[in-house]
C-alpha cells in the first residue's frame, strides 16, 4: 500500500512480535507509515498498526542474507525513509561446541551482517538527503561474556560498539543514532534460542517489550545516544563495566546454563 503524501515512512525489521512490534506500534502512533520486515509472520503487526492509521508493506523475508535486505531495500522504493529500526536479531542458548554451526552463523549474520548491511543501504539515503533517525536494537548482553550463549552476546557487543562508532561518523550529517539496550524482556526470544530450562529464560522479571519500546522510541526522537531501559537493567550495566570479564563469565554461567532453572 503507498504512503498518503507527506505522511513520514517508518522502516522496522524483526517486527514480527516483541520489542520490534512495539516499535512498530510506536511510529504509527506518532504518525508514520511503514514497511516492516521479519522472518516470522507479520499478521498482527499488520492490523495492530493499521488500526492506529498506519498503511502498512509487510515482508517475510530473511535478514540475515543480503537478498532479504535487498528485498526491503526494493520495497523502500526510493521513498525517503524518516526512521529506520534496525531490531532484527536472535540469539542461541548451550555451549558454542555443542551448537549446530550453520544455527550459529545465522545468529551472526542477522545480528551482524544483515544489520549492516541495511543501515549501509538506508544510511546512505538519509546521509544524501541529510535527514533521519536510527535506531539499532543492542543489548546490555553486550557488556557480558556470555556463558552457554557466547556467539549471542559477542554480536551484541559488536552491535553495541558499532552504534557509537557510526553516531560519532554522521555528526553534523542531519541523521542520528541511537542504541536501544534492553536487558531481558518477556518476548520469544528465549524459546527461539531454546533457553527455557535455563534460570534466565525462567526468569519471572522480564520487562514489558511496550515498556522497552517506548523507551528506545522516546530516546530516539531525543536524539540519544544510547539508553539501558530499565533501572535494573542501568544498575546491571553499570557494575558489569568493572566486574573482571572472568567473574562476568562466571556468573552468566548459573544463569544460562541448561538446566539452570531447576538449580
Amino acid at each position: 500500500m503507498n504512503s498518503v503524501p507527506n505522511r513520514p515512512l517508518a522502516v522496522v525489521t524483526g517486527a514480527s512480535s516483541g520489542i520490534g512490534l512495539e516499535l512498530a506500534r510506536q511510529c504509527a502512533r506518532h504518525g508514520h507509515d511503514l514497511v516492516i520486515a521479519a522472518d516470522r509472520p507479520l499478521q498482527e503487526a499488520i492490523r495492530s498498526t493499521q488500526q492506529l492509521g498506519a498503511h502498512v508493506e509487510a515482508l517475510l523475508v530473511d535478514l540475515s542474507s543480503v537478498t532479504g535486505v535487498e528485498a526491503l531495500c526494493t520495497a523502500v522504493n526510493g521513498r525517503p525513509v524518516e526512521i529506520l529500526i534496525a531490531n532484527a536479531g536472535h540469539g542461541l542458548g548451550k555451549g558454542f561446541l555443542d551448537q549446530d554451526f550453520q544455527e550459529a552463523r545465522h545468529v551472526v549474520d542477522t545480528n551482524i551482517v544483515g544489520t549492516l548491511c541495511l543501515i549501509h543501504r538506508i544510511g546512505n539515503m538519509m546521509r544524501a538527503a541529510r535527514r533521519g533517525r536510527i535506531l539499532i536494537t543492542g543489548s546490555i548482553a553486550g557488556f557480558t561474556p556470555g556463558t552457554f550463549q557466547a556467539v549471542y552476546n559477542g554480536t551484541k557487543a559488536f552491535i553495541d560498539s558499532f552504534s557509537w562508532a557510526l553516531r560519532s561518523e554522521l555528526q553534523d550529517t542531519g541523521v542520528t543514532v541511537t542504541c536501544l539496550m534492553p536487558g531481558i524482556t518477556d518476548t520469544e526470544f528465549f524459546a527461539r534460542a531454546d533457553l527455557m530450562d535455563t534460570a534466565i529464560g525462567a526468569s519471572d522479571s522480564k520487562m514489558d517489550p511496550a515498556e522497552v519500546a517506548r523507551i528506545g522510541f522516546e530516546a530516539m526522537m531525543d536524539g540519544d545516544g544510547d539508553v539501558i531501559a530499565g533501572l535494573r537493567n542501568r544498575v546491571q550495566a553499570a557494575i558489569a563495566n568493572v566486574t573482571p570479564a572472568a567473574l562476568l563469565a562466571e556468573q552468566h554461567r548459573r544463569l544460562a546454563q541448561p538446566g539452570s532453572a531447576h538449580k
